[in-house]
């Protein structure tokens, strides 16, 4: 699949969350939608950005923003890592990478060299606490975000350039008050 552009309609899926609930991006009709692509669920600049994504929370469903978000690893992977965060949104897993296919995720061997490129966001993630080795192993994902509109069309669509590379925290809040 290539990738989704501002103003396609985005692409339906039903599926589970990795706690076993139902989740269907057209049940959030009406709704605006912020729906992001991660790597693995050990990944530990993924696992910073979820951190964000839930500080966040609060304010963007204050604005009427739902987040889910998709790992390429199993709901066990997801419960081990990123669940312990305990996010308020779904968080859904995708080991077969059926939805990365479907909105145009890529992989990039070059992806981690890219992001060790930004000292910045590397500080940031030795010294989070979710610093690891264990995603080493995982597939090279760059991560996407999808604003997606009440329409169910994409407002805005972002595929990263390295694995810490997501839309800005900013420009997603911005769009959530629109």
């Amino acid at each position: 699949m290539s990738r989704l552009e501002r103003h396609q309609k985005a692409i339906d899926f039903k599926t589970s969350d990795y706690l076993g609930n139902t989740v269907q991006l057209s049940s959030y009709e009406g709704k605006k939608v912020l729906l992001s692509f991660f790597r693995g669920a050990a990944c530990p600049f993924c696992n910073l950005r979820l951190h964000e994504l839930i500080n966040a929370y609060p304010e963007l469903k204050a604005h009427g923003l739902n987040v889910m978000v998709v790992f390429n690893s199993t709901a066990a992977q997801i419960a081990e890592y990123a669940g312990k965060q305990q996010a308020p949104f779904p968080i859904i897993p995708d080991p077969s990478g059926e939805l990365y296919r479907k909105y145009g995720v890529e992989s990039s061997a070059s992806g981690m060299v890219k992001a060790m490129l930004s000292p910045k966001r590397m500080w940031q993630v030795m010294t989070s606490g979710f610093f690891n080795t264990k995603a080493a192993k995982d597939r090279p994902i760059i991560p996407a975000d999808f604003l997606i509109g009440r329409d169910q069309r994409i407002s805005e669509s972002h595929y990263g350039k390295h694995f810490g590379d997501h839309l800005e925290l900013e420009r997603i809040t911005h769009w959530s008050k629109s």
